[in-house]
């Protein structure tokens, strides 16, 4: 991956209503010399795409190529300064030789599902299992983790004692806001942001809608476009596009609005030791029948006037 063209040319072939990965190659040094990771998301609150995670890695002794990047605090650089950025890690030699990341891209409709399902898994758990896996990933590829710095999900407590029974012989820093404090961490959130939005701008709808990211917006509940593309974009039976989270309340209060009511009946659930009334066991079907009425006879044994002398034992 070279440049922002080629990103988009492989998030456009990935199929976006599942999770998938992209990543750099790890540079050699990472591999042998102690290196720091960040992690941080793009996404987690638009009611429109994709959530994305990111981490970043480098060695610790080259702290210095991360501040020659200009990662700092990312919700304070511009789109434009992040694409640069990113850019610069893409083709640059000392970011290339120093600096490796992973992204994982968690789809709109896997966000919905896992909201939706019986066994609720929420957004918290999403992220945190995301995080951790793409650590587990970056250590299978034979990174050197010595020190890894996660913007905080949820409590940072209870985050970090998670991460550090996971990873119980490697530093662990989770922090509010460890993007502004920690250049690992803003890596990580420039790679995350920057992959989020390209996938908007070359998203393509399985529904067949014929629609480019300017017609949707960021994608945030806030956003104009995105509230008239939610407002205008009900179908009556199937909802939303893809794009949509069907399980944010901005998404449900317009499908309760607009949209064809649906009631689903309970199914009472039943234990396998105890039959719903009226089944039978599987055995009846096999077991000699108790009914001792004589079948009628078939026309064909009639009409030749046979009968049975001897039956078979």
């Amino acid at each position: 991956m070279v440049s922002l063209k080629t990103l988009e040319d492989y998030l456009r072939s990935k199929d976006n209503s599942k999770n998938f990965i992209n990543c750099s190659e790890v540079p050699p040094i990472c591999k042998s010399e102690p290196c720091m990771l960040g992690v941080d998301e793009a996404g987690r609150g638009p009611v429109l795409g994709p959530m994305v995670y990111g981490v970043a890695f480098c060695p610790l002794s080259q702290k210095a190529v991360l501040q020659s990047l200009g990662c700092a605090d990312s919700k304070a650089l511009t789109e434009d300064k992040r694409d640069e950025i990113f850019t610069k890690m893409l083709t640059e030699s000392e970011p290339v030789q120093n600096v490796g990341w992973t992204a994982e891209i968690i789809s709109p409709n896997y966000i919905s599902n896992s909201m939706y399902r019986r066994a609720k898994h929420s957004l918290n758990e999403v992220s945190m299992n995301s995080a951790i896996s793409l650590i587990k990933k970056v250590i299978e590829e034979g990174v050197n983790l010595a020190e890894i710095y996660v913007d905080t999900v949820g409590p940072p407590e209870k985050y970090q004692a998670k991460l550090l029974e996971i990873f119980p012989n490697i530093k662990i820093t989770v922090a509010k806001k460890a993007d502004s404090i920690y250049p690992i961490v803003s890596a990580a959130s420039i790679v995350a942001k920057v992959t989020r939005d390209h996938a908007l701008k070359v998203w393509s709808f399985k529904e067949g809608l014929d629609m480019d990211h300017t017609g949707f917006g960021s994608g945030y509940p806030g956003d104009p476009l995105t509230k008239k593309f939610i407002r205008d974009q009900v179908d009556n039976v199937f909802g939303y596009p893809l794009l949509v989270r069907f399980s944010w309340s901005t998404a449900e209060l317009m499908l309760q609005e607009k949209a064809a009511t649906c009631t689903f009946e309970d199914v009472e659930e039943v234990s396998p030791n105890k039959k719903a009334a009226g089944t039978k066991s599987i055995s009846t079907f096999f077991s000699p029948k108790e009914d001792k009425r004589l079948r009628k006879r078939h026309k064909f044994f009639e009409e030749r006037y046979l009968n049975v002398i001897n039956a078979f034992e």
